[in-house]
């Protein structure tokens, strides 16, 4: 495959993109307490005011691509008569869970229990033994199916225009063509375009902000090294650079083969704790609160809590599914491009089970082993997931394993790598997004990708500048907003597409 030509960089896309970039990042560095303050009330605003339409826009994206996956466009093949399958599927589905989760999932996968079960959804008691069953479940829920779904929705809407209409761009404004038509040149599509440039920085700052904390604690627990600014834009710095040299390298030699190390890095891990830690405990654990997500699935998903009782909702789902929302365009850019020769019934339940299953192992495993130390007094994992930080507590629990110090160094190498797999390929779409035109054996300039992979660091390290939860949610719930009416547009795009495919 050939780099595309650099004469073909949307300069449009790429300058103002750069110009938001720069009008981010600038204040924050300029006038910090301002900013923490603009940031603190706009989570409160958005949530409140819009968080029901991120309930209602999960379930009628989940209804939709179940029925999609199991009606007659569910066997259409992506690409000409003929096309094969251009990676295994361990590989496909490899690229497709790190692309999509990266260190994030590491983060919150041993630890988000911690905030639920002091403070559980629905009126339930604290810390009693309800509260513990729901903290357990809710981890699989915010990052299963209904999660998946909002990466799966543009991944379609992307196969549609990329492979079934074989319009060489990859850019959002071209998933939305069955409803933009001849527009995506013109302003609708550039603010569409620009969406997404919005949606995946803001997005990826978040994420490449909870890899390095992670990283950062792990090391601390190792040297003693103060678990400072300064080593997280140390640990920052050489991720961007990882990035960039995977990003350089292209899709074969550089993403595929870190996704591959990671996948079987995080198996080996998994694997470790439970066998080492308390394996009837994790396996009674999960296997209930598996049980518990079906039988509540419906509840979960339709929670809006009309009457105010809590902030639940609007703390944790609605900031998931922002979460999930803002990043979709790009995971579902990056999925499009390695789904070539598969049908649209492999890639709709691929995503959604593969990366349902996925997340749940590290919840059911790594997430269970630490309330098992919780619930035995072994180690106060929730006072110090709440009081410090759960990258803090994450680090505590790995280093309590059998031969600890060894285990904190590969979670270190794990972080790194995880926060390049994904962050690698968003260097990918944001220069995929910025090139006018790219065949499907095509890929952005090389020197474009990398300098999306530098353009990546400076968010997250502004946001590190900041500090705190809240600052890195509202980064993605502010980014996310304006790509929910975008999400209307993929879905009406997908059926004009497939109509028009049929006759």
């Amino acid at each position: 495959m050939n780099d595309s030509n650099g004469s073909q960089i949307d300069w449009f896309i790429f300058v103002v993109g750069t110009a938001l970039l720069a009008a981010v990042v600038i204040p924050i560095v300029a006038a910090p307490e301002w900013s923490f303050g603009v940031i603190n009330a706009s989570f409160e605003f958005i949530t409140n005011e819009f968080g029901v339409y991120y309930v209602w826009s999960a379930c009628i994206i989940f209804v939709f691509l179940l029925w999609l996956g199991v009606s007659r466009f569910g066997g259409i093949v992506l690409g000409p008569e003929g096309t094969e399958v251009s990676y295994s599927k361990f590989a496909w589905a490899a690229m497709l869970f790190c692309t999509g989760i990266g260190s994030a999932l590491i983060y919150w996968g041993a630890a988000e229990w911690a905030f639920y079960i002091g403070d559980p959804p629905y009126g339930v008691v604290a810390n009693s033994d309800e509260a513990i069953l729901w903290a357990s479940t809710y981890g699989m829920f915010h990052w299963g199916p209904l999660a998946w779904g909002l990466y799966c929705l543009p991944t379609i809407a992307f196969c549609c225009s990329y492979h079934i209409r074989e319009i060489p761009v990859l850019r959002l404004s071209a998933a939305c063509s069955g409803v933009l038509k001849g527009q995506t040149d013109k302003w609708p599509g550039r603010v569409v375009d620009l969406l997404f440039i919005v949606g995946l920085l803001g997005t990826a700052a978040t994420g490449l902000a909870f890899g390095t904390s992670i990283v950062a604690s792990a090391i601390t627990r190792v040297t003693g090294l103060p678990d400072n600014l300064t080593m997280k834009l140390a640990i920052l710095t050489i991720a961007t650079s990882l990035i960039a040299y995977s990003v350089y390298r292209g899709l074969d030699k550089g993403i595929k083969v870190l996704s591959l190390i990671n996948a079987a890095l995080v198996l080996i891990f998994i694997a470790f704790i439970l066998v080492v830690g308390p394996t009837v405990f994790i396996l009674e654990m999960g296997i209930t609160s598996i049980g518990h997500m079906l039988q509540n699935f419906i509840k979960m998903a339709t929670w809006a809590d009309p009457l105010q009782k809590a902030q639940f909702v609007e703390n944790w789902t609605i900031f998931y599914w922002a979460w999930w929302i803002a990043l979709g365009p790009f995971v579902g850019m990056f999925v499009a491009k390695i789904s070539r020769g598969r049908t649209i019934r492999e890639v709709i339940f691929g995503m959604l089970g593969y990366g349902s299953v996925g997340c749940a192992l590290f919840f059911i495993v790594l997430g269970n082993y630490a309330l098992h130390l919780e619930l035995n007094g072994i180690y106060p994992v929730a006072e110090q997931a709440l009081g410090e930080s759960p990258s803090t507590a994450i680090a505590a629990i790995i280093g309590l394993l059998p031969f600890g110090s060894f285990w904190l160094v590969f979670i270190a190498v794990v972080g790194i790598i995880f926060t390049a797999t994904t962050y690698d390929s968003a260097s990918y779409t944001l220069a995929a997004g910025a090139t006018r035109y790219l065949k499907a054996d095509e890929h952005p300039l090389r020197a474009h990708r990398v300098y999306w992979a530098i353009a990546l660091g400076f968010l997250p390290a502004v946001l590190l500048f900041l500090g705190g939860l809240t600052v890195l949610q509202t980064a993605t719930v502010v980014a996310s907003v304006p790509l929910l009416l975008i999400y209307g547009l993929l879905g009406w795009s997908i059926v004009a597409t497939l109509r028009t495919y049929e006759h």
